[in-house]
C-alpha cells in the first residue's frame, strides 16, 4: 500500500549478563508461553523515572530492574509474580500490570509492593499486559491472557481516578500495548493476534464508539508495545520481526528501526532530555537498545 519507509538500526544501551538472562530454575510462564526453549528472561515495560533511570521488568522470573545512564543494571525487586508492563503514577509509585497477580503498585522509596486490583466482578483477570496513565490520573490497562482470533475476549479497562473500574471493550483478540492520543480523546491499542493497531475513540460520558483498525501489519508475531512522540507519531514494536515502526498521525509509515540484536522487540519508551532517543526492550538477548529520533 505504501513504499517501504527509510530504515535505520539500533545500538546497545544495556544488556543483562549471562546469569541474569539465563537464570537457573523453573518458570511457569516460560513453560506456557515459550515451551521447549531454554530458560531465559523476557524483558518488557521500559519506563524512565524522574531521575533519568530506566526501569524494566522480566516477566517469567518476577523481576524489576533499573538501568543507570552508564548502562549498568540493578535488580530492584524479585517477587512471586509475572510483571508485564510498568508505568509511574502521578504520585511517583510504579504501577505494574502483572500477568499472574493483576494490578500492583510498588513504592520505590519504601520498596513496598501492594495489590491494587486482582479481580473484576469477583473473578480473576485473564492476565494483565500493559498500562498507561492519562493526565487526569485515569489508568488504562489491557487484560490479554491467552486470547486470540480463536477467543476474542481480551479486555480494555479504565481505572478512574475516583476508583471506579470501567470495562471499555471485552471483545479483543489479544490486547497488548496501548497509548493515549495527544488530545486523550482516543486510545491506540496493539491487538497482537490480529496483527493490527485499533483506534478506540473515547466518549465524554466515559464510553467508547466507532472502534476501528488504524494500522494493519503483517509478519512476525504481531504488535506489542506502543509509545507516541510529541508530534503524535505512533511507535510500534513488532514482536518477532525485530523491528520498530514509526507511523504519522494519519497512519502512514515514516521509519523502520531494525534491531541490532534479536527479533523480539517488545516495548519502547523515549528517554529524558539528558539522554534523548528511543529505548527498546529486546527479549531474545535481554538487551535495551537505543535508536536516534531522526524521522
Amino acid at each position: 500500500m505504501y513504499e517501504a519507509p527509510a530504515a535505520s538500526t539500533t545500538t546497545v544501551f544495556a544488556q543483562l549478563n549471562q546469569k541474569d538472562h539465563h537464570p537457573e530454575g523453573h518458570a511457569d510462564w516460560l513453560e506456557l508461553q515459550r515451551p521447549g526453549l531454554p530458560a531465559s528472561s523476557f524483558i518488557e515495560g521500559p519506563v524512565f523515572d524522574k531521575n533519568g533511570h530506566l526501569w524494566f521488568c522480566d516477566i517469567p522470573w518476577g523481576r524489576i530492574f533499573r538501568a543507570f545512564p552508564d548502562g549498568s543494571i540493578e535488580l530492584v525487586i524479585q517477587y512471586d509474580g509475572e510483571p508485564n508492563g510498568l508505568a509511574f503514577s502521578p504520585d511517583g509509585n510504579l504501577f505494574i500490570a502483572d500477568f499472574k497477580n493483576g494490578l500492583l503498585s510498588f513504592d520505590p522509596e519504601s520498596k513496598t509492593l501492594r495489590t491494587v486490583l486482582d479481580r473484576v466482578a469477583g473473578q480473576r483477570f485473564k492476565g494483565l499486559n500493559d498500562l498507561v496513565f492519562s493526565r487526569e490520573g485515569h489508568l488504562y490497562f489491557t487484560d490479554q491472557g491467552l486470547t486470540g482470533l480463536h477467543d476474542p475476549s481480551g479486555r480494555l479497562f479504565r481505572l478512574n481516578a475516583d476508583g471506579r473500574l470501567d470495562c471499555l471493550l471485552d471483545n479483543i483478540p489479544s490486547p497488548n500495548g496501548l497509548v493515549l492520543a495527544p488530545d486523550e480523546r482516543s486510545v491506540l491499542l496493539a491487538v497482537t493476534r490480529d496483527n493490527s493497531i485499533w483506534r478506540v475513540p473515547l466518549l465524554p460520558d466515559g464510553g467508547v464508539m466507532k472502534v476501528g483498525v488504524f494500522v494493519r501489519l503483517s509478519g512476525g508475531s504481531g504488535p506489542d508495545g506502543l509509545t507516541m512522540d510529541t508530534h503524535g507519531n505512533l511507535i510500534v514494536c513488532h514482536l518477532g520481526l525485530g523491528s520498530v515502526w514509526v507511523f504519522n498521525p494519519q497512519g502512514e509509515p515514516l521509519r523502520r528501526i531494525r534491531s541490532s540484536k534479536g527479533l523480539l522487540t517488545t516495548n519502547a519508551t523515549f528517554g529524558p532530555t539528558t539522554a534523548p532517543g528511543l529505548y527498546i526492550t529486546e527479549s531474545e538477548t535481554g538487551s535495551i537498545l537505543h535508536a536516534r529520533i531522526d524521522w
